[in-house]
């Protein structure tokens, strides 16, 4: 009789190369994203031992880290110089080196640019059961398709480059579970932080988190894209949702995504990645989907999460002592006391965006409250910036 398997010990099982003495795994690596912060010294290691990219058309490049928000290009269409010098060395570098290198560079001025983990899943180089990486450690959002991806360091995403593959160490498996429906209001990042307040921002370290049950089915790709980017606020390598029909809608007739035949046969495959009926998870975590508020953070960590309607609480009612002196050094940096309400402090600067919160159905939301409003007098900055130029 086969063991029953969970999703991520699936997806593990058909990417391993070899197995070792030692417990780790040479894992193939499907997909690999570059950008320009975490990409120069790895091509120069290329360069320097002579080696070149073992699957460039596995690797795709894009500039994100570094880019100004501002206007990129004069009304002429020319380049407008970018004021910091490192920046502009670090982009400079990228563009250099993915030509170099027979890499697709999805350049700063092309429509398609944006953050690295908004295009990898718009443009369709994301896909169900496949491993993913990127020297970023936010690399988990690509989970909410069914990928394995997690973030690497620069040596590693120079031996991805050279090998098409890593050595690892399998993680140990949790499950997060939140059934029932969620209230007016109440929105995946609400979600993704409970389930940092939770357990905290070591309670998924050395797990893979797969997030299960009602509330996760319900989810829109966006939604699902929120939680899994937060998987690391939790202390997880990497966060999975088994993908459905909605996945499959969200990737039909993208760019780089199968079509035809292929189409059908990896649909076929996708349906197979779900957790196995009797799989055994090492940790459970089950949450209430009642119980989910719209939550903020009043300190300096995820994990230091309450109730937009609660207060700050006081450091001393932390039973250990290095979560009271943590919670007053927080408190002392935030600028906040004991007690203040939520609800009154005030709102002076507004950033919509980041990997995290940048998607269309984010914009749209904030749209919606913004409509027939106009800036409060007390906001002296509010900026929106777009998590690509499709969106």
């Amino acid at each position: 009789m086969v063991k029953p398997r969970t999703l991520y010990e699936k997806i593990w099982d058909a990417h391993v190369v070899e197995r070792r003495p030692d417990g780790t795994c040479l894992i193939y690596i499907d997909r690999h994203l570059v950008h320009e912060v975490t990409s120069p010294q790895a091509f120069e290691g290329l360069r320097m031992a002579g080696r070149k990219v073992r699957r460039p058309d596995l690797t795709l490049a894009v500039p994100d880290h570094n880019l100004p928000t501002t206007a990129r290009r004069d009304a002429a269409g020319n380049r407008i110089p970018i004021a910091d010098p490192e920046s502009a060395q670090q982009l400079a570098a990228l563009e250099r080196n993915a030509p170099e290198f027979g890499v697709r560079l999805i350049g700063d001025a092309d429509p398609e640019q944006g953050i690295v983990h908004v295009i990898g899943p718009e443009q369709g180089f994301t896909l169900p059961g496949t491993t993913l990486v990127c020297g970023d450690s936010h690399t988990s959002s690509h989970g909410a398709l069914g990928a394995l991806a997690f973030g690497i360091g620069t040596s590693e995403v120079e031996h991805v480059l050279a090998t098409q593959t890593l050595l690892l160490k399998q993680s140990k498996t949790m499950e997060v579970v939140v059934e029932g429906r969620l209230a007016p209001g109440v929105t995946a990042k609400d979600v993704a932080l409970a389930i940092c307040g939770r357990i905290g921002t070591a309670g998924g370290t050395g797990h893979v988190m797969e997030y299960r049950g009602s509330v996760f089915r319900d989810m829109s790709i966006e939604g699902r894209l929120t939680v899994a980017n937060m998987s690391i606020e939790a202390g997880a390598r990497s966060g999975l949702f088994a993908p459905d029909d909605k996945t499959f809608a969200y990737l039909e007739g993208r760019p780089l995504a199968p079509r035809g035949a292929d189409w059908d046969a990896a649909v076929a495959y996708w349906r197979t990645l779900h957790t196995d009926e009797g799989a055994v998870f090492d940790k459970t975590v089950v949450i209430d989907a009642a119980d989910i508020v719209p939550n903020v953070t009043w300190g300096t960590s995820p994990e230091d999460v309450i109730p937009v309607t609660g207060s700050v609480p006081d450091p001393m009612s932390f039973a250990d002592p290095s979560k009271q002196a943590a919670a007053q050094k927080s408190l002392d940096y935030m600028g906040l006391s004991a007690g203040q309400r939520m609800q009154d402090v005030a709102i002076e600067h507004i950033f919509i965006g980041s990997c995290t919160n940048c998607r269309i159905e984010d914009l749209r939301a904030a749209a919606a409250l913004l409509k027939g409003r106009t800036r409060a007098p007390g906001v002296k900055h509010a900026m929106v910036v777009p998590g690509s130029g499709l969106v």
